[in-house]
């Protein structure tokens, strides 16, 4: 029965490379500037326009400014590319150790105000970003069932921080199984705690469970503040500072803001931890944690 378990799961992560592979080719494919047509040889040849970047290139440099993010997705030509790579990005931050770094709230906050914008289909980007966040999730689990304590004597590289999964570990020493779902609204913590659930052998049913749970939750209500933050916000503000105030004008600050509110169960655990004087290590759930606390502790 462990055989045919590690059988499935080998399957499983080749169809999910296979699948990042191809999302990656299409939004190079459909981010690429269309070929020009051979000019006729007795007409003479317009100058060649300029070259316009990669859109998925274009992304990637403006991932943290959220109103250029705004304007490049927002292009209607690109709108399945945008979807595309806003899957992409999500499942690098949940599922590889190099997501740590990605901005996961403030880009679903923006994309849900390019959603209501420029009328992309809600439904399709929320079922599918959904997916890509369980699915990381679940390479995480992965990435941390197959390495073992292994990864905890790992050196410290630009691709992985050491200091980071021990964090996780401490988090999920703490809270047990929810981690699995208090982690998505925690920068950095949500990378490293699946990784953290898998060295811990927790059943993976029950991190499944708390995986589409959590999933399901994060992605739909950062999108769905993002969405609505146009219609709810304007209104009242436009009353105390005019007609011309818009969202799009202030939309680093509202960000900031949105990312505050995403982290605060972090922070409030944390300092009712402090307040208490507890010790942070301690496990205080059957879902992996104490084994976690042995392997570290060793």
């Amino acid at each position: 029965m462990a055989q045919f378990g590690e059988t499935w799961q080998r399957r499983w992560a080749r169809f999910l490379v296979c699948s990042v592979l191809a999302l990656v080719i299409c939004v190079g494919l459909t981010g690429s500037t269309s070929a020009q047509e051979p000019p006729n040889p007795g007409v003479q040849a317009p100058a060649a326009p300029e070259e316009k970047p990669n859109f998925f290139m274009q992304i990637l440099r403006n991932l943290f400014s959220p109103r250029e993010l705004m304007r490049i997705l927002g292009q209607p030509e690109y709108t399945i590319a945008a979807i595309v790579a806003l899957n992409i990005i999500v499942f690098v931050e949940t599922g590889l150790l190099i997501g740590f770094c990605l901005p996961g709230d403030s880009l679903l906050v923006t994309a849900g105000i390019v959603c209501a914008a420029a009328g992309w289909p809600l439904p399709i980007l929320l079922a599918t970003l959904c997916v890509s966040a369980i699915v990381g999730d679940s390479v995480g689990y992965s990435i941390g069932y197959k390495t073992g304590p292994r990864i905890f004597t790992r050196e410290k590289s630009w691709f992985f921080r050491k200091d980071h999964l021990l964090a996780a570990q401490k988090f999920y020493a703490v809270h047990g199984g929810k981690t699995i779902i208090l982690a998505r609204f925690v920068p950095i913590i949500r990378t490293f705690a699946p990784v953290v659930a898998g060295v811990g052998k927790m059943a993976y049913h029950r991190f499944l469970f708390f995986n589409i749970f959590g999933g399901i939750g994060w992605v739909v209500s950062m999108i769905l503040i993002g969405y609505f933050l146009t219609s709810v916000i304007e209104p009242p503000f436009r009353k105390i500072f005019g007609d011309d105030f818009q969202v799009a004008n202030h939309i680093e600050k509202v960000i900031i803001i949105v990312v505050l509110l995403s982290i605060s169960p972090g922070i409030y655990f944390w300092v009712k931890k402090k307040l208490q004087g507890k010790n942070p290590t301690v496990a205080v759930d059957d879902g992996g944690a104490e084994e976690v606390l042995k392997i570290t502790q060793a």
